[in-house]
């Protein structure tokens, strides 16, 4: 390496056509496993921005109902289907902050349909950290400080309002807590099922691998939608809305676990010839500490990826168990129940802001699948 008179240094080497960019240096090898593949990860743009954008949908989830200026049900009969209203900073060229106008509602002697027009004369400022309707912050501490509230005497409906009146941005931040908690949940019972059936089939072999292979072949036999369905309608109609939630949670999760049985089965068959795995046997290891302390550990890295991978499929099947009734039901929120009001396209053709709740489902699925593609390819980092 030498410097040149302007300050730069060159390598002295011959240029190398062949030699990797990705090439790991010594001080790489030696590192631990979590920095290079922080290293790695950092270099996934988009699974890196889909990380972000998640850790912050699920630290904002506690804090719904400070942000949300509405109740999850509560109404405005006045104000049925209502169109979405802006805030703006400028009235007639001056600075007055964000505001809204109000809205009035107006029949439509042509149409037969009601229309909201606004006041453009009446600016009203959108009061903050203000007081409003009762919620309890992280489902346990009461309170009615909203960061943002309507300004006294009009509405704040930023997304609309639905049929009954409601707001449908502070449904949609009530309805992110159970949509994206469902699948922590699901992914929590697959997983546990997953790993145990796969471990002993892929660990033990002979019978116990032949009984359980048949349970996961009978299992990924029987079509998942009316499966899903009869499931779903064996719930009793009189529980209470959390109990549904569980329920659909661990229905989810039962439904799931034989895909990744099957991995792990094939991972453990062939990771339990190797020689450390027949060292720690030899010297006196309990099976379930093989299991738990040096096959487990080496497949970690397809366990997280296929992990964010199957939490937006459970995020889909809330919604659609939800979306056709069969799911959560009111007074729940949950995007899926939102949208199970969205089922008549006369509506959404008349009222298309009654479909947007289904732009977060999409967004955080693809979130979800961006984030899985970065992990995986980030979780092996000697690979190249």
């Amino acid at each position: 390496m030498s410097k040149l008179p302007d300050g730069r240094f060159v390598d002295d080497a011959p240029f190398d056509p062949e030699a990797s960019l990705q090439q790991l240096e010594r001080r790489d090898l030696d590192a631990p496993n979590w920095v290079l593949v922080w290293r790695k990860f950092k270099t996934h743009r988009l699974g890196l921005i889909s990380g972000i954008f998640l850790l912050l949908c699920y630290l904002m989830l506690p804090f719904a109902g400070f942000v949300a200026p509405y109740g999850p049900n509560e109404r405005n009969g006045e104000h049925l289907y209502a169109p979405p209203q802006s805030v703006n900073w400028f009235h007639q060229g001056e600075f007055i902050g964000p505001y809204v106008y109000p809205i009035v509602a107006e029949a439509d002697l042509e149409t037969f349909q009601w229309k909201f027009v606004p006041d453009t004369e009446d600016p009203r400022p959108v009061r903050f950290f203000c007081e409003a309707s009762e919620y309890k912050l992280a489902g346990l501490i009461r309170s009615n400080t909203h960061l943002f509230c309507a300004p006294e005497g009009t509405t704040l409906f930023l997304w609309g309002s639905d049929r009954l009146g409601r707001d449908i941005f502070s449904r949609i931040l009530y309805g992110a807590q159970l949509s994206l908690t469902v699948g922590l949940i699901g992914i929590s019972v697959s997983f546990f099922l997953g790993i145990l059936f796969g471990s002993l089939a892929g660990y033990f072999g002979g019978r116990i691998d032949w009984v359980i292979n048949r349970v996961i072949e009978i299992l990924r036999s029987l079509p998942e939608l009316p499966l899903w369905l009869a499931l779903s309608a064996a719930v009793p109609s009189n529980w209470s809305p959390v109990a549904v939630f569980f329920i659909i949670s661990i229905i989810l999760g039962i439904l799931d676990w034989p895909g990744l049985a099957r991995s792990v089965r094939a991972k453990f068959l062939s990771l339990r010839e190797e020689e450390y795995v027949r060292a720690a046997e030899m010297m006196g290891a309990s099976s379930g500490r093989v299991i738990r302390k040096h096959l487990l550990p080496n497949f970690m890295s397809h366990l997280i990826a296929s992990a964010t991978l199957s939490i937006p499929a459970m995020i889909l099947g809330e919604t659609a168990l939800s979306f056709l009734g069969l799911g959560l039901r009111a007074p729940a929120v949950s995007w899926g129940v939102m949208l199970n009001d969205a089922q008549n396209l006369a509506s959404i053709e008349i009222y298309p802001w009654t479909a947007i709740p289904m732009l977060p489902i999409i967004v955080v699925v693809l979130a979800f699948n961006f984030l899985g593609d970065g992990l995986r390819d980030s979780l092996d980092p000697y690979q190249q």
